[in-house]
């Protein structure tokens, strides 16, 4: 149950819960509409886009910053994420779609 008192932590683990009840492609639209404005939504697709040109291995940081838009800093964090981070969620997406 919700409460106003939950903290961040609670909150973010709430939210990736959700996440695992969506059902199809549709469901994960339609929730990431509601949930999110449409400038993060171009955020995050463009950082998507990043991964998988970094993970594609034929563009330097420049190009990919030169075919996206992205600045070189968000190409940078994009690729210490995909490559450097534990977390690795980039990664296991990138393989579950080969």
């Amino acid at each position: 149950m919700a409460t106003k008192n939950e903290t961040p932590e609670q909150r973010f683990a709430s939210l990736c819960k959700a996440l695992t009840l969506l059902k199809s492609e549709d469901e994960i639209r339609r929730f990431l509409i509601d949930l999110c404005t449409p400038g993060e939504i171009k955020d995050f697709g463009e950082r998507w886009l990043i991964a998988r040109l970094l993970a594609a291995g034929d563009m330097s940081y420049r190009e990919i910053s030169a075919e996206t838009g992205a600045s070189t800093t968000t190409v940078g964090r994009v690729a210490r994420f995909l490559e450097q981070e534990p977390h690795q969620g980039y990664k296991a997406i990138l393989e579950r779609l080969k």
